[in-house]
């Protein structure tokens, strides 16, 4: 999970991945979407590679990207531990706001 985390944590991968989340791309595709140089975009990949969040597939010459959701799954299922108790307690919440204004309304009627 550490190398997933490292490896999103750099916003030009996070682009990245939105790019080749839909369609497979070559290298020089998605490097034409940055500011930095073609070697830099390529060593993001590798990034993105070793942390299993993109596949990589010969064509010839070329080398296609694309995104591997379920690369994600693991820092996923670690963030709804946090969101899961987070609604719970949102619900508990508006459970408790709803049954006061019940109270209220009661009394006024």
């Amino acid at each position: 999970m550490e190398a997933v985390l490292r490896a999103i944590a750099e916003p030009r991968r996070r682009a990245i991945l939105r790019l080749v989340s839909d369609t497979e791309l070559p290298a020089g595709s998605i490097a034409v979407h940055f500011d930095v140089t073609r070697p830099a975009i390529s060593q993001h990949l590798g990034v993105l590679k070793e942390a299993g969040l993109v596949s990589e597939r010969r064509d010839g010459t070329r080398r296609l990207y694309r995104a591997r959701p379920e690369g994600l799954l693991e820092v996923r299922a670690f963030l709804d531990e946090f969101w899961g108790e987070r609604l719970e307690a949102l619900k508990h919440e508006a459970e408790g706001e709803e049954r006061k204004r019940d109270g209220e309304r009661h009394r006024v009627d």
